[in-house]
């Protein structure tokens, strides 16, 4: 997978951008927040990417912050009947932390104002992304949001993150995580936790 492109930026449109990376030129679908913040052409640029594989084509999807290309990821891979257009305008019109928040509350509403979204598409986004609370606060970068568990200490949110990402519920992962070292290594604690819930 292309984990980000590095290089001079050559075109660029609010809604997709071209890199050249030693001759070669990278096109990238991007959202308008990531459009804001790049460098004029012909300046150095770094993007994070997603690589998303169809039948017909293989798209890169660039992000200026780690947390919008999460959101993304989380979107795409959580919530049925998002793809990534729709994933690309839910970042256009909002931010993580507003996100996590309608998630929290059950805020349909807020959801359901963002370009290309409805309302059943809200409401399956608050019901998909619930147990996701953890991955949500660590992309919003701030304090748990209401009605979310306390954070955990040390690598121990990494591990949370890394059991939600396999699958897990929120709660169970949470559950199989109290009590171990969080100052042991992220890998450890995370065979540790599949051992418990095994």
């Amino acid at each position: 997978m292309i984990s980000f492109l590095e290089g001079t930026l050559s075109e660029a449109w609010p809604t997709r951008v071209v890199i050249n990376c030693q001759g070669i030129g990278y096109e990238l679908l991007i959202p308008v927040t990531t459009y804001d913040r790049l460098p004029q052409p012909n300046e150095k640029v770094r993007l994070l990417t997603h690589l998303v594989v169809r039948e017909d084509a293989h798209t890169l999807y660039g992000f200026f912050t780690p947390s919008e290309r999460d959101l993304f990821r989380l979107l795409l891979h959580h919530v049925s009947g998002v793809g990534p257009k729709t994933a690309l305008s839910i970042l256009a019109g909002t931010s993580p932390t507003i996100v996590r928040d309608a998630v929290a509350t059950g805020d349909t509403t807020t959801l359901a104002k963002l370009k290309g979204l409805g309302k059943k598409t809200a409401e399956r986004i608050v019901l998909e992304l619930r147990d996701k609370l953890p991955a949500l606060d660590a992309l919003a970068g701030g304090a748990p949001s209401k009605g979310s568990p306390a954070p955990l200490a040390g690598h121990s949110q990494d591990a949370l993150l890394a059991l939600l990402a396999l699958g897990y519920k929120s709660a169970e992962a949470q559950k199989a995580l109290d009590g171990l070292d969080s100052s042991l290594p992220s890998g450890d604690l995370v065979r540790e936790a599949l051992r418990r819930l095994g």
